[in-house]
Order: C-alpha cells, then sequence, then structure tokens
C-alpha cells in the first residue's frame, strides 16, 4: 500500500498511530490504529527516550498487523508549553509584470513576515497566513492575479524548543520510521474536526490531552491564536488518586468508568467501588464523592481556557463556539461545565468525512492522529499537483508549511 499514510500523536497518556489512504470516493479510509500507554513524557515534552519508543514501536506494529501493511514514514504531532504563537506581519513592493501579483510575490512577503528575531534554542515550527492586504484593500485571501503596489500579508508564526524537537524526531526515528513532518496537535486535530464554514465564522478548537491543554483560535478562515496549558486530564487523575487514596492506575480506570464533570448530573443512589492500597480490601464510595473530586478541576481547567480566549482577542467573534478534543473531553458533563464558563456553544469534536474503521476512529481522542492523516493526504496532493518529489525534512529545518491554502 504505497499510498497510505500514517499519523503519529505521541501523547503524555497514550501513543496512537493511525493509518489512511485517500479511497477511489475521494474519502480517508482508515485502514489501522494503534495504541500504546506512553511512559516516557511529562506535560508532553519527552524525558525518556527509550521508553517513549517503545510505545511508538507499540503502536505503529498494532497500527501495521490491523492494516496489513508495513510502514517507513508517519506525520508527528507535537505540543508541550514550550510551544509559542505569535502574529506577525509582512510588507513588499509589488515587482511583478504590470504590478500584478504572482506566487513569487507570495513568497516574498510571508518570507518578510517571518523575519523575527527568536532564540537560538527555538526554530520555526509553521508559517501560517491568515490574510493579505492590496494597497489599501484589506481581507484578502488570494490576492494572486490582482494588481498593486503595495503587498501586505499577516502571519501566524509557531515555534518551539529545538531540543524538544530534535529528541521528539530521535525516537521517531529510532523505532524504525522516518519522521516526515511535525504539526502542532490542535492544528492537527482542526483538520480533523472542523469544517471550512466553521474557521471562517471563528471557532477555537481546545484538545485536552493527558498533560497539556493546547488551543488553536481560527477566524476568517485562518489561525489567529494557539497557546499551550501545562495542564490536562492527568491532573484529574491525580486528585482522584489523592482524594480517595487509589493508585494512579486505579483512579484513571475509574475516570473513565465512572467520572462526571458537574456534580449535578449525579445519580445520588450511586456508588463506585474504589481499590485500596496495599492489602486492604476495596471499598465502595458515593459517585457523588467523585464528581465533588473532578468537578473543581475541570472548572478550573475551563476557566485557564477561557483566559486565553479572552487573551486572543477573538472570543467575542467565535460564532461557530469551541470545539473540544482528546481523552479529557470524554467525560461526561464536559461540554456543559465548558459552556457555563464560556458562554459560548461547545461541542465535541469527531472527525469528519471518513470511512473504514470509523467506528473506532471518532472518538475525540484520536483526532489529532486522523488530522495528521489527513494533512499528510493534502500535502501529498499539493506536491503532485506542483510536480515536486522532494522529501520533507522531519521539521528540523525553518520551513513554511502549506495550511489550510493553495499556495506556500
Amino acid at each position: 500500500m504505497e499510498d497510505v499514510v500514517v499519523g503519529l500523536d505521541i501523547g503524555s497518556t497514550k501513543t496512537c498511530a493511525v493509518i489512511g489512504f485517500l479511497n477511489e470516493n475521494g474519502l480517508v479510509e482508515i485502514a489501522g490504529v494503534g495504541v500504546a500507554p506512553s511512559r516516557g513524557l511529562k506535560n508532553g515534552v519527552i524525558i525518556n527516550i527509550d521508553n517513549t519508543q517503545a510505545a511508538i514501536a507499540k503502536a505503529i506494529e498494532d497500527a501495521e498487523l490491523m492494516a496489513g501493511c508495513e510502514i517507513a514514514a508517519c506525520y508527528v504531532a507535537i505540543t508541550g508549553s514550550h510551544i509559542k504563537g505569535e502574529n506577525s506581519p509582512g510588507v513588499v513592493a509589488v515587482s511583478g509584470r504590470n504590478r500584478s501579483i504572482s506566487a513569487g510575490e507570495i513568497r516574498r512577503v510571508i518570507q518578510a513576515a517571518q523575519a523575527i528575531v527568536i532564540p537560538a534554542d527555538r526554530e520555526i515550527m509553521h508559517v501560517l497566513s491568515r490574510e493579505f492586504a492590496v494597497d489599501d484593500q484589506r481581507g484578502i485571501k488570494d490576492p494572486i492575479g490582482m494588481t498593486g503596489v503595495r503587498l501586505e500579508a499577516e502571519v501566524h508564526i509557531v515555534t518551539g524548543s529545538r531540543s524538544a524537537i530534535i529528541n521528539l524526531t530521535k525516537s521517531v526515528n529510532a523505532s524504525g520510521i522516518h519522521c516526515q513532518d511535525i504539526v502542532f496537535s490542535p492544528l492537527a486535530a482542526a483538520e480533523a474536526v472542523l469544517s471550512a464554514e466553521e474557521m471562517e465564522l471563528g471557532v477555537a478548537v481546545v484538545d485536552i490531552g493527558g498533560g497539556t491543554t493546547d488551543i488553536a483560535v481560527f477566524s476568517d478562515g485562518g489561525v489567529a491564536y494557539t497557546s499551550v496549558l501545562p495542564v490536562g486530564g492527568r491532573h484529574v487523575t491525580n486528585d482522584i488518586s489523592i482524594g480517595l487514596s487509589t493508585p494512579a492506575e486505579s483512579a484513571e480506570m475509574i475516570k473513565k468508568k465512572h467520572g462526571l464533570s458537574l456534580v449535578s448530573f449525579v445519580d445520588a443512589s450511586e456508588t463506585v467501588e474504589v481499590p485500596s492500597v496495599g492489602d486492604r480490601a476495596p471499598r465502595r464510595i458515593m459517585r457523588m464523592e467523585l464528581a465533588r473530586i473532578i468537578e473543581p478541576r475541570m472548572f478550573e481547567i475551563m476557566e485557564m481556557i477561557e483566559r486565553e480566549l479572552l487573551v486572543s482577542g477573538k472570543k467575542d467573534f467565535l460564532a461557530a463556539g469551541v470545539v473540544l478534543t482528546g481523552g479529557g473531553a470524554m467525560l461526561e458533563g464536559t461540554v456543559e461545565c465548558a459552556e457555563r464558563v464560556f458562554r459560548l456553544p461547545v461541542r465535541i469534536g469527531r472527525a469528519k468525512n471518513i470511512t473504514g474503521m470509523k467506528d473506532i476512529v471518532s472518538s475525540p481522542q484520536y483526532a489529532n492522529a486522523v488530522g495528521l492523516v489527513k494533512y499528510g493526504i493534502k500535502t501529498r496532493q499539493y506536491r503532485e499537483a506542483k510536480g515536486g518529489t522532494k522529501k520533507q525534512s522531519g521539521g528540523l529545518k525553518m520551513k513554511m508549511k502549506k495550511w489550510f491554502q493553495d499556495y506556500l
């Protein structure tokens, strides 16, 4: 299967590999899925390469067995509090024939916009064009062919720690898989769960992972703001472990099976069995007690997200609301909890326009990996349309990425 694309989401709690391809009907068909526990990351950053490599190898192996094929390369999602995003403008004079704007001017103005000073220990991961202006006319998405004297571009630049990127790539390559490219997690999730209409109207994607919560705000079809919060589902698990005096593994199991984000959702008669530490027998508690532990942490996470939406300056323009993805979005009552804090419409993000193993990957915890597959297919189509065959460098060189655009 030469046309398969692989998305690899290496999280703080799990590593997920998804294999897919574009079928004859133009839909992304999911052929294989593999999941393995992650024990080599903390808050999205690798702290043990050997453990990370082992999780990657296991997830890839399971996905290969399901798909019935061997893979050699993958697209990888990255997160972590080291990732920063900022908006940057660029301006150039139009020098084309008859002052007509060509692809060359587009490249020049985006290069001008990305000419920012960054520390030596950081590198540019994404340069995402938001909009262009020709002379005094603003809000232009594709200025090619227009006539003008002055061309401006507004781009969103995402940077990350060079060492974190290198360690991530090294872990993937050590598993015998070539890292084709690295993509910021919420951008991958957006590719899977958002529609073009939502991005035009204004929408925020919030990926609640195990160790981090990633945010990407879209406005007028482009990325307007990105952020990473150092809090996620693992913090909820820790609260349960401490509050109920139970091992972390048991707390995670209890959270997934019985957890909910709002106390008001609990039936007062429900009980939960809680394993004890050591040789003591398990005990039963009221489910209400579990909810009282989870609710404050979930409201805290939502309030932190709310502050980031306010900082973005776009909260009042999110007509399409907020879309939640990631394992942390799967707790019962999370949508209602988020709506109370954001005062915006909220929904759970599930992968759109896919076939094959749709029932498995429709869960929000697979949004990043499925989005990476879609991103890889779009990237391949773009290269083929341009007649290019050059392979990507795996994110270790400064680059401009095609993202929701038809040009670089």
